[in-house]
């Protein structure tokens, strides 16, 4: 049980040294600017925030035919992805025992969560442990795509535990809390180039936290220059 209880903290303290200040030239204010500035929808682009929820969020697709930095981007709220090995989460009712490229922990890896039609849609660009920007209460963490929601309907804006924890600590967030105010700017990377090596991820857990984030500070560079922020 100790084991169990110093995991998880032990996996925020990794993602916050992840998220650590970086040489982006940008703070993170503009960034999402730049994202509320997007009005590029590709195909199946827009979803529900929760299934009892009649509001929606988009998936921009501007900057998805950059040379460097290439992404897709919205802005939703932040539901508790438990799928995984940690699936018997604390509210977690319909949860699966597996991840799309694996059984991630979910109190211990920072994975995001993208609707499976877009997902499926874009396979080729995103492949599967992209790196994910997701800014949270004005701060810049780094994550993985990890996951698709396949509910019907499918839901936007998604995270694993240690993910919604980090961002929003003081809400007691879990499988059944989420973090309901649409303030969450999520940033997908695509192509093979912004996939975590499996060196840094397993079928299970992240083992590099550094890795993470220095693949997410390259993309957030070339991002930025593109964008001349």
């Amino acid at each position: 049980m100790l084991v169990k209880s110093i995991a998880p903290l032990a996996a925020l303290a990794g993602l916050a040294s992840a998220a650590a200040p970086s040489a982006i030239p940008s703070p993170p204010s503009k960034i999402v600017s730049a994202v509320a500035k997007m009005s590029k929808v590709p195909k199946d682009a827009s979803y529900v925030l929760g299934n009892d929820n009649s509001k929606k969020a988009t998936i921009h697709s501007d900057w998805a035919g950059f040379s460097k930095g290439a992404a897709y981007a919205f802005v939703a709220d932040m539901d508790v992805d438990c799928d995984g090995i940690d699936y018997k989460c604390k509210g977690n009712d319909d949860g699966q025992n597996e991840t799309n490229f694996g059984a991630l922990a979910a109190y211990e890896v920072p994975f995001v969560v993208i609707p499976d039609k877009f997902a499926s849609e874009h396979a080729s660009e995103l492949e599967g442990n992209n790196v994910v920007a997701v800014i949270c209460n004005g701060k810049l963490y780094y994550g993985v795509f990890g996951d698709t929601d396949g509910d019907s309907p499918e839901e936007i804006g998604e995270a694993s535990w240690l993910m919604a924890n980090t961002c929003f600590p003081g809400e007691g967030l879990n499988g059944g809390n989420g973090h309901p105010a649409a303030d969450v700017t999520y940033i997908f990377f695509t192509g093979s180039d912004s996939v975590l090596p499996s060196s840094a991820i397993g079928n299970n857990y992240l083992t590099n936290f550094s890795a993470l984030k220095n693949l997410g500070d390259s993309k957030m560079r070339d991002l930025v220059a593109q964008l001349k922020l």
